[in-house]
């Protein structure tokens, strides 16, 4: 129900291990309007499963075969200083 950022891994066709995904969940979280909100539902998926509707908003996109993890937003990774 938030609009949200995205955050984009590039794995160069290997897998992405969990905790990668995790982070890149916790960092659109943040800085979404969801930031401030724990809990939060992070979809993810492939790049190719991702694009851009026809006269879409900036920055809009259709998006299908995800998967979601619910995160704490955080601009660090679990146990940074």
């Amino acid at each position: 129900g938030y609009p949200g950022s995205h955050v984009i891994v590039r794995a160069e066709n290997r897998e992405v291990p969990f905790e990668t995904v995790l982070f890149a969940a916790q960092l659109a979280a943040a800085y979404s309007k969801a930031g401030s909100s724990s809990n939060v539902p992070v979809d993810y998926t492939l790049k190719k499963n991702v694009w851009k509707p026809k006269g879409g908003a900036p920055g809009a996109v259709n998006f299908t075969q995800q998967k979601t993890v619910y995160v704490t937003p955080s601009r660090r990774p679990e146990g940074a200083e």
